[in-house]
C-alpha cells in the first residue's frame, strides 16, 4: 500500500476543507460587519416590536424623520435596530417605511438631501391618494358611531379612517381622540391651524356656539378630542359631522365655530 500517496492526499484534503470553512466563517463576519452600524431614516412613521413578526409587541413607534441604527437583518423583512431612545427592537425593512442613509444597505452616491426629497415626493403623493379616497364619499350619511367596516355612512373618525385604509391600507385607530394620539407620537403637532399642510388631521372640542367669545378663556390643553377631519389646505376641511350638514362635506374654517374648536392637528404619515 502507498501510504506516503494516502498522506499526501489526506493532507491536501483537508487544507482545502479548512479553507472552504475559513472562506464561509470570513463571508459570514462579512456580511454581519457590512449590516452592523448601518443607518436607516424612517421615511413613514414604524413600530418598534419586539420581535420580527407583526403580532409580536410594540415597544413603540418610531416617528417619520428619525434615525435608527441597524445592528442585524432577520429574514429579508425585518431589521433589528436600535432608536434614538436607546431602545432596541425590529422594524419593518420595507423601503416603504425607512431608507438606509450608510453603510451596504444604502444606496450608492445617495446624499440625505435626495432621500428627504423622495420622502417629501413620497408623502407629498400619499397625502393626494388620502384626500381623493376621503372625496369619494362627499354625500355619504352621517351616523353617529357608524360601523368601521361599513362605508354606508360614517361618524368622523371612521370616515378618517375609511379614507386612510382606502388609499394606503394604513389602519388607523378606531375613534378620534385614539387617533389623535396617533398622529401627536407621529411627530410635532400644530396648535394654529394656518399652520397646517394639506393632508394634516384636525382635531377640535366640543361644540359651545358659533362665536369666538363662548371659547374665550377655555384652556385647550385640558379639553377632549371629540371631532376630526382632513385639512384641504386654503381653510378647509374634509369631515362629516351631521346629516342637516350634508354628510361628508366640506366646510371653512376661518371665522367659524371650526377655528373657535381647533385643538390642534399634525401628519398621520
Amino acid at each position: 500500500m502507498n501510504w506516503k500517496g494516502k498522506i499526501i492526499t489526506l493532507g491536501v484534503t483537508a487544507a482545502m476543507l479548512t479553507a472552504s470553512l475559513t472562506a464561509g466563517a470570513f463571508s459570514a463576519s462579512v456580511s454581519a460587519a457590512a449590516v452592523e452600524y448601518s443607518k436607516a431614516k424612517v421615511i413613514w412613521g414604524v413600530n418598534l416590536r419586539t420581535s420580527p413578526s407583526t403580532s409580536a409587541s410594540i415597544i413603540r413607534q418610531v416617528p417619520k424623520g428619525d434615525t435608527v441604527t441597524i445592528l442585524g437583518k432577520s429574514g429579508s423583512l425585518w431589521y433589528k435596530v436600535q432608536d434614538s431612545a436607546n431602545q432596541t427592537g425590529y422594524i419593518s425593512a420595507s423601503s416603504k417605511y425607512t431608507q438606509a442613509i450608510n453603510g451596504s444597505a444604502s444606496s450608492d452616491n445617495t446624499s440625505t438631501s435626495d432621500l428627504d426629497s423622495t420622502s417629501a415626493a413620497k408623502g407629498s403623493e400619499a397625502v393626494e391618494k388620502v384626500i381623493a379616497a376621503g372625496m369619494k364619499y362627499l354625500g355619504t350619511p352621517y351616523e353617529y358611531g357608524a360601523s368601521r367596516n361599513s362605508t354606508k355612512t360614517f361618524d368622523c373618525s371612521s370616515f378618517v379612517r375609511r379614507a386612510f385604509l382606502d388609499a394606503l391600507g394604513v389602519k388607523l385607530p378606531s375613534d378620534s381622540r385614539q387617533q389623535g394620539d396617533y398622529v401627536k407620537a407621529k411627530g410635532p403637532v400644530q396648535t394654529d391651524w394656518r399652520k397646517l399642510k394639506r393632508g394634516d388631521l384636525m382635531y377640535f372640542m366640543s361644540y359651545k356656539g358659533t362665536k369666538a367669545s363662548a371659547y374665550a378663556g377655555v384652556n385647550k390643553a385640558s379639553q377632549r378630542i371629540t371631532h376630526t377631519g382632513i385639512y384641504l389646505g386654503n381653510g378647509k376641511v374634509l369631515h362629516t359631522y351631521s346629516n342637516e350638514g350634508g354628510g361628508v362635506t366640506i366646510s371653512d374654517i376661518a371665522g367659524k365655530h371650526w377655528e373657535y374648536r381647533f385643538l390642534f392637528g399634525g401628519s398621520a404619515l
